[in-house]
Parts: C-alpha cells; structure tokens; sequence
C-alpha cells in the first residue's frame, strides 16, 4: 500500500436529491460533463448513478447511462465504476440491468443487508422542489436495504465472471468486511479487493477515525497484502477521513454522492472542486495521485477497451 493514490470521484449517488443543492448533477449531460471535469482534476476512477432527466429521481435505466458513459469514457480515459446498489427501494434486476448492458470495468457491490436510514435529511426545512424528495427519504426509516449472500453471489457470477468485471466491495461495517472473506475463501473473487470503507450512514459503522483504524487493523489480518484500501466519511467527516486513508496508505474517494459542501456551510460547486481539494491535500503530503491507467494496473482491471459502450 505504497503506491500512488487513486482518486474516485462519485458524481451524482442515489440519496442527495435536487433541492439540496443546485450543483447535483441530474441530466445525462450534466453527469457527463461533471465527470469529465472530475477526471480533468485528478479522479483516475468515476463513480456513476443515473437521475431522471424530468424530476431528478435515482433511475437504474441503461438507456440514459448509455447516454452519459459513451462520451465520458471518449473524453477522459478514465476508470469507469457503474453502481449496482442503485437507488432505495430498487430490485436486484434493476440495480444490474445498466452493468449487463454495458459490461464495465468495475461496479459497486455492497457487502451486506443492513439499516440505511437517510431519514434525517427528510426533516430539514427547505422547499422541496419535486413530490418524490421528502417522502424518498423519509422512507428510508422503516426500509432494509437488501444485499444477501445470496444476491451477492448472483452479483459476482453474472457480473464479474461473466464481463471480466472486478468489483468497488463497499463496507459499510467490519461484519461486511468478514463478508467478503467468504466469497475470497470460496474463490468467487479474486485478489487484489478493491474495498471501500464508508463511515457516517445512519446503520452503518461511524464516521469517527478509530473507526478507520480498526477498520484497516481488520482488513489486515483479513486480506494481508491481498486488498487495496479506500475510504470516506458522508458529509462533514469526508476530508479529514480522506486525508486519513491517504495517510494510511490507502486511497480516497470524493463527490456528491458523499457530500455536497466543500467546507464548512459552503456547498462545493462541482465534482471537480472536491477532486481539486483532496488533490491538492495529497501532493501537499508528498503523495502522488494515480493516473487511469495506473489504477488499471493496480486494481488488475481489463481495460477500457473490453466493454460495451
């Protein structure tokens, strides 16, 4: 874990809504050129979730990703990470039909079934731009959102041996971690994991830096050298826990899907200011961020040149 710091940047998310900020972006085009700037900043990988055009609504359809991945991949070279958590309340089949019809070089997977409250954010005043914002969040109170063994499995068959996909394994938890040690122990996937630690969700692990200790201490005695780390904390936690999972060695990942400020009451304008920001913390600590292509070598990915878009 010496080497050079990939950047993930996580454009748009399915949680933070249209009214929250006037910087999220919702059209294909918006994503489009969000993330091509983010890669312009630094991001070596983008993280990407599609919005309905019309209401700004999480979608899993692969006709508007199809708008969007196209011209971002012919713009930048990056490293593109297509969801397959997509938004609450979605199906299985809909959270992977976008990864079937584009057969990328990475997709999100979630390590395991847990509480995913984003209920809070349902209760700040503010006017709400479309019908579908509060009661989307507030939702989210009395929800599980389902990733079982069993939809795991399905997800690493039908993905990543399939398409020659690898996987962003997102843990929420340190159970998510022993998670994934069952699907390593029974050759389902293979090294080197690619795991994303993510601090401050409501059901979830805390955002608090003890926490991204013992979660590296865990990944450790786990994975040993077989696993590259990556982590964030949601909100205000999201520099202080990327400038510590860079000085641990590890890698970052920022966006609007995780915060949508860029300080204290300031939102950030763009994607590619908070790629600025932690760029610029890296190479202040003496690190170098990696290119596209060297987060292909590091994460062992099949290359840009083996998908279908």
């Amino acid at each position: 874990m010496t080497e050079k710091v990939i950047i993930t940047c996580a454009v748009t998310g399915g949680i933070h809504t249209p009214s929250m900020s006037p910087h999220l972006p919702i059209t294909p085009d918006e994503i489009a050129d969000s993330a091509i700037a983010a890669a312009e900043a630094g991001a070596a990988i983008i993280h990407l979730h599609a919005r309905d055009p019309r209401t700004g609504r999480p979608t899993q359809d692969p006709n508007l990703f199809m708008q969007f991945l196209p011209r971002i991949k012919q713009a930048t070279g990056a490293v593109l990470n297509i969801t397959t958590g997509g938004g609450m309340g979605m199906s299985l089949e809909e959270r992977l039909a976008p990864a079937h019809r584009a057969r990328p070089e990475v997709t999100s997977l979630n390590m395991g079934s847990m509480n995913f409250s984003v209920a809070q954010l349902a209760d700040k005043p503010r006017e709400w731009t479309f019908d579908w914002e509060q009661p989307y969040l507030a939702g989210s109170w009395k929800s599980i959102y389902p990733n079982t063994f069993e939809m795991i499995e399905k997800i690493m068959v039908e993905v990543g041996q399939a398409y020659g996909t690898r996987f962003e394994f997102e843990c929420y938890d340190i159970g998510h971690l022993y998670n994934l040690k069952v699907f390593a122990d029974r050759g389902l996937v293979t090294p080197p994991f690619f795991i994303q630690g993510i601090f401050g969700i409501s059901g979830g692990i805390g955002a608090d830096l003890d926490n991204l200790m013992f979660f590296k201490q865990t990944a450790d005695r786990l994975f040993g050298r077989d696993y590259r780390l990556s982590a964030f904390g949601i909100g205000r936690a999201q520099m202080r826990f990327l400038t510590m999972a860079a000085l641990l060695g590890g890698n970052v990942r920022v966006g609007l899907e995780d915060s949508l400020f860029i300080g204290r009451g300031r939102l950030a304008t763009s994607n590619a200011e908070q790629v600025a920001k932690i760029r610029r913390i890296i190479e202040e600590l003496g690190m170098e961020v990696a290119t596209p292509d060297e987060a292909r070598a590091m994460l062992h990915l099949k290359g840009g040149d083996r998908v279908e878009f």
